[in-house]
């Protein structure tokens, strides 16, 4: 009887012993869970502001720039990209020693880089959605960049129908009509337009969406989109231009005659220019394992530079550096 009585006591204080060591690692998991959940949240909240200070620091450049006044290119300072850089490197005292404080290992690890771009270097499809025939300037570039990307051109069919129907969405006339597709906000949403996956990745570097028509910027547009968006104008003579403006940035449309050497060529005023309004800002930063980005749509007006809009996102690949 002692014997099992001794036995049973033995088994209820293993049982506590297992009781308390479960409680005990549940409450260390919790526990870590919480920390880490908390400094994930940290580590989101400090570098949104970080970048939100890069984008200040960006449209400080492009105001700087139109203060310079004269026409955009990429030779000028806000073309060069932030190359990936450590953030100590930005916190530097004024006796040139770095800032010391509890977080120097994460700062130490913590990268950023960005770059700002032209969007007046694309393709607008904005001026599209009132093309109507191949006759319209839009419509005919647009055609042309299909073709020598060797895309489907019923998916520019597509897409410009669906736009047409989306506008008709947008009217008052239009709100009934569940079944018609919303206007896009950005050129991710081509996708649900008419475009497939593979034709909107070929087609991702070379067009954007503004709030407003604009003009095509010869002295920061990509060659294919010189082609597109000059009539006449084949790869060779595209690509000529790209290599002429890099040493003679063009001043004035004439220049851009004078460069080329072309009289079957001729540039529009109403199409081409030589500066440029919208802006797109990039900024990435590496924190730990954490990578976040943030693109950012500015427009400039004279030395009034404001954010159209903003997008975040983490990402969860290995961190890329941008280009």
């Amino acid at each position: 009887m002692k014997r099992q009585q001794h036995g049973a006591a033995i088994l209820t204080a293993m049982l506590v012993v297992v009781l308390v060591a479960t409680l005990a690692s549940a409450m260390l998991w919790q526990q870590w869970r919480s920390f880490e959940a908390e400094s994930a949240q940290r580590t989101r909240s400090q570098a949104y502001w970080i970048l939100t200070g890069a984008l200040d620091w960006s449209r400080l450049i492009l105001r700087e720039d139109a203060r310079q006044g004269g026409a955009d290119h990429l030779s000028e300072p806000w073309a060069v990209p932030l190359a990936p850089a450590r953030l100590s490197t930005f916190l530097a005292a004024e006796g040139g020693q770095a800032v010391v404080d509890d977080d120097e290992d994460a700062v130490r690890q913590t990268f950023l880089s960005g770059r700002i771009e032209d969007l007046q270097a694309r393709l607008n499809l904005t001026n599209l959605i009132g093309a109507t025939t191949l006759t319209d300037p839009a419509l005919a570039a647009w055609t042309r960049l299909f073709k020598h990307l060797n895309l489907p051109e019923r998916e520019l069919q597509t897409m410009l129908q669906s736009l047409k129907l989306a506008q008709a969405y947008d009217s008052a006339a239009g709100k009934s009509e569940a079944s018609l597709p919303l206007s896009p906000s950005r050129v991710e949403d081509l996708g649900w337009l008419g475009l497939s996956p593979l034709s909107l990745q070929v087609l991702r570097p070379f067009i954007t969406l503004l709030p407003a028509t604009t003009t095509v910027n010869l002295n920061t547009a990509a060659a294919e989109v010189l082609l597109a968006s000059v009539p006449g104008m084949d790869m060779a003579q595209a690509q000529a231009l790209v290599q002429l403006r890099a040493t003679h940035p063009m001043a004035a449309l004439a220049d851009a005659e004078r460069l080329l050497n072309n009289p079957s060529v001729r540039f529009d005023a109403s199409l081409h220019g030589i500066s440029s309004r919208y802006f797109g800002v990039t900024g990435q930063l590496k924190v730990g394992q954490t990578v976040v980005q943030e693109h950012s749509v500015l427009q400039r007006d004279s030395l009034d530079v404001k954010t159209i809009t903003r997008a975040r996102e983490v990402v969860t690949a290995p961190f890329a550096p941008l280009q």
